[in-house]
């Protein structure tokens, strides 16, 4: 049996101003993040019979057997399915959250608790989940923090059964894939504009207009209430239905309007719309058939009351969901003539909320954003509401009495609201508060490890910088640096590459070579390369920084510690570990001089140092200092932040190597699905964490899991990152190993062919990558037989690690070992045995006595041995049946 390792495992290893670890993370949830004294509660707490957070049920005529078909999905087996989950999904306004709330209602005693989750972001969906730890353990939920709330939630669905989660407004099928595949106990429904991106294992219900007599019935149970239409009242709501295209939220709107002002008689009403078609907004013919709805609406609400109009104005530009009545209310306005327009806009179906907060539908967000008022005879309300929403979320920023800046929780309320005003920025708008809120939102986010959410933030603040200052003035260059780390957080380095090198030129021309913020302009580009996996022009430009940096700032500046930090992590990069090592070392010993033990870059080294060991195959060294510094960033950052992400996903990468599969899969899963929901199911770490789970259920022996989810990784990675990136060649390399295992060596041998060529085009003869795939090309060739191949590069490849990577580098103790099965193989045990005895007194001496390569090593050289004794015992008997000569 020969040992057959494939030697490259991909990490993300981002250096740069922002990171320096492998395996960027975001935020997480994870039953560490409680502690140890409340374990046990999700357990043991249970939620009263009826516990829900749902609103009232809404009228719901026409969808009888959309309801049966739901009921279906959510109650019947499908195969391949863990969950039972499903999904609605349709235009905005078809009715979707109607569907999914009289669902809720109808079957709400078959569930023992029902909860209502916001979920167009990752954010909204976490605070919808922290409501819930609220509602069932409200005394230690007031003292945790979100995280805990959230983790306390998982663990409580977790534990029990019989659960409904709705998941209402999708926006990214993604951010649902940590709770449908955590949570096995009860049902999942979404709702979602979103046609496409839905795992094949969860079912979808398309959601179309009304069938015409549901429109109609719809239409006059709104109007006339319980009484019966007359016959030309019947035939007026045809009309009208027609009119409106049988729309659900434009029948429900009109049906409203005419309900408020019974005096208009349907037909009335319709004549109205029709004077309204050339004075609308553009955009869908939904959009169209609403605006002129809302025009008519608006129009008497300015008469009955304007403040109403005013506040759906201010709305529209705010994110959709739970705005405070606190937010609408401008300074010296009663609150409470706040609460009767609000009632008001709720009574003609303009809004839904609470006693304290209002929602609006993201199509009526959709069209009021644009002029409704095109003939220019007033100033446009759809800016003024605009103007109202800024100057809300600015008054709502000021700084608590006795306290100098707001607080956090200020800025997490009203985040989400300045990145839906920064999303939806007009063009040449000017607001310079405004810019820096969103600059100083986007750098807590960015301080939080949700850089990539930032983007919002970030690109409005340089339209206003390149707007009101000069194209290379100092801070629109920062604002353009800051911009292009939020696109290579986000794996967008398409567009962090160009802006960066664009902004390299600008800082180098208007603020000189040795400038600061030129040096860290040059040290995020050489990291954005690295990133991309260019080491021939990250290396170059890393060395040249941090030679510059030594000169301007000093030998132990900051910053010049974290030059020689991504230096020495290129380095390893790159393979070079008599290098790397060394200088990793020497920086770590600065860090804790200068910084602290426990700062966070000196975290960051002590992680960078313990990979640097693992990958000089030292695991005695490198896996205490993973399980240290991992402990270390629970007790100083957090459970949730990046870095102690980061931190638990090489720590499952030290355990597989070192063979403990059992304590590598469990962390590989969790990291996988915190990848997930926080940076997408595409993003480049995410894809690194799914291929690193694919490996280790591979190396578990279980390849029907393992071969499906690197075919996946391989089709993502080509997509995302394109065909040759470092990254997609260990993807490519995986799946062909995960062939080999399964035996198919017909997709196996050309994918590792394939492989073979663009790592030596890409990356060149040495690098351990290409050696890794020389290897396992000369293994497969093995496996058919083919000996002619195998062993003339089995012996290239070792003579190149032996030079590359040592003499006692585990790649290269296998590479020995594998050609001495080859010798095996070739009946030349001549040589086989004395190479194996060779290695496996060298992983004796490097990994231990029991370490799997260890014992494999062994096995094979006493098969060896047992192979040659059989061999000589029968030419001893040939011999002595030889007639003597």
């Amino acid at each position: 049996m020969s040992t057959h390792d494939n030697l490259s495992q991909p990490r993300i290893e981002a250096a740069g101003e922002r990171s320096i670890a492998a395996g960027q993370i975001g935020t997480v949830i994870s039953g560490d993040a409680l502690p140890a004294e409340v374990l046990h509660i999700p357990e043991k707490v249970t939620a009263a019979p009826g516990t829900s957070n749902l609103a009232p049920a809404s009228l719901c005529l026409g969808r009888e057997e959309e309801l049966a078909r739901l009921r279906g999905i959510l109650t019947s087996w499908h195969e391949g399915a863990i969950t039972q989950s499903g999904t609605v999904h349709g235009l905005g306004g078809i009715g979707k959250t109607t569907l999914a709330l009289h669902y809720a209602h109808r079957y709400r005693a078959d569930y023992t608790l029902i909860w209502w989750i916001n979920a167009a972001s990752p954010d909204e969906i976490e605070t919808s989940l922290a409501s819930l730890t609220h509602r069932l353990a409200p005394d230690w939920a007031t003292a945790a923090d979100r995280g805990a709330q959230v983790a306390w939630a998982m663990q409580w669905l977790a534990w029990h059964p019989d659960w409904l989660l709705v998941y209402d407004n999708v926006e990214n099928p993604d951010d649902l894939t940590p709770y449908t595949g955590a949570l096995h106990q009860g049902h999942h429904l979404a709702t979602s504009r979103r046609t496409t991106g839905w795992p094949d294992s969860a079912p979808t219900l398309t959601l179309g207009n009304l069938d015409p007599d549901d429109a109609i019935t719809l239409l006059c149970r709104l109007v006339f209430k319980e009484n019966i239409p007359t016959p030309r009242e019947q035939a007026e709501a045809r009309s009208l239905a027609i009119e409106l295209g049988h729309f659900p939220l434009a029948i429900k709107q009109a049906g409203a309007y005419l309900a408020q002002n019974r005096g208009i008689s349907l037909d009335s009403y319709r004549r109205r719309l029709d004077t309204k078609l050339a004075k609308t907004a553009h955009g869908t013919d939904t959009e169209h058939t609403l605006a002129r709805i809302w025009t008519v609406t608006l129009h008497t609400l300015e008469r009955v009351d304007p403040l109403a109009v005013h506040v759906l104005y201010t709305a529209a530009w705010l994110a959709p969901d739970d705005i405070p009545h606190s937010l609408l209310t401008p300074p010296d306005t009663d609150p409470d003539n706040i609460a009767e327009a609000i009632g008001t806009l709720a009574a003609y179906s303009m809004v839904t909320g609470t006693s304290t907060t209002l929602t609006v539908h993201r199509l009526v967000q959709t069209v009021l954003r644009v002029p409704q008022n095109p003939d220019g005879t007033q100033p446009p309300r759809h800016l003024q509401g605009r103007g109202r929403a800024e100057q809300a979320v600015l008054r709502s920023l000021t700084p608590p009495p006795g306290q100098d800046s707001p607080s956090q929780d200020q800025w997490d309320t009203l985040t989400p609201h300045l990145v839906t005003l920064a999303a939806t920025r007009p063009p040449e708008h000017h607001n310079a508060a405004l810019t820096n809120a969103y600059e100083i939102a986007g750098h807590r986010l960015h301080q939080q490890g949700h850089a990539a959410r930032s983007i919002p933030l970030r690109k409005a603040t340089l339209a206003q910088r390149e707007q009101v200052l000069d194209d290379a003035h100092p801070d629109t260059l920062r604002s353009r640096n800051n911009l292009a780390s939020a696109y290579e957080a986000a794996g967008d380095l398409g567009r962090a590459v160009p802006l960066l090198e664009v902004t390299l030129a600008q800082c180098e021309q208007v603020l000189g070579d040795t400038h600061p913020n030129t040096l860290t302009s040059r040290n995020n580009l050489a990291a954005v390369y690295e990133a991309a996996g260019d080491l021939g022009r990250a290396i170059p430009l890393y060395e040249a920084t941090l030679a510059q940096r030594e000169q301007v700032l000093g030998d132990t500046h900051p910053d010049t510690l974290l030059s020689r930090n991504n230096l020495a992590h290129a380095y390893r990069s790159a393979g070079d570990l008599g290098r790397a090592v060394p200088l990793l070392e020497v920086t770590l010993a600065q860090r804790e001089q200068v910084l602290g033990d426990t700062h966070r870059n000196t975290l960051l080294s002590r992680n960078n140092l313990a990979q640097a060991y693992e990958a000089a195959g030292d695991l005695g060294r490198a896996i205490p200092l993973y399980e240290a510094t991992l402990a270390q960033c629970e007790q100083v950052l957090g459970d949730a932040h990046p870095d102690t992400l980061r931190g638990r996903n090489n720590l499952a990468h030290a355990y597989r190597s070192a063979g403990d599969l059992g304590r590598a899969i469990p962390l590989y899963e969790a990291t996988l699905a915190q990848f997930e929901q926080v940076l997408g199911d595409t993003h480049p770490n995410t894809l690194v964490s799914r291929n690193n789970l694919a490996g280790a259920y591979e190396a578990a022996g279980d390849l029907g899991r393992a071969i499906p989810l690197f075919e996946a990784t391989l089709a993502q990675c080509e997509q995302v990152m394109g065909d040759t990136h470092p990254d997609t060649l260990s993807s490519r390399n995986n799946l062909a190993s995960a062939y080999e295992s399964a035996g198919d060596l017909g997709r196996a041998i050309p994918l590792y062919e394939t492989t073979l060529t663009q790592r030596e085009q890409v990356m060149g003869d040495t690098h351990p990558d290409t050696l890794s795939s020389r290897n396992n090309l000369a293994y497969a060739y093995q496996a058919t037989g083919d000996l002619t191949r195998a062993i003339p590069l089995y012996e290239a490849t070792l003579a190149l690690l032996e030079q590359v990577m040592g003499d006692i580098h585990p790649h290269t103790l296998t590479s020995r070992n594998n050609l001495a099965g080859a010798y095996e193989a070739a009946g030349d045990l001549t040589r086989a045995i004395p190479l194996y005895e060779a290695t496996l007194a060298q992983f004796e001496q490097v990994m231990g006595d029991t370490h799997p390569h260890t014992l494999i090593s062994r096995n094979n050289l006493a098969r060896a041995r047992e192979v040659a004794q059989t061999v000589q015992q029968a030419d001893t008997a040939t011999s002595a049946d030889d007639p003597v000569r």
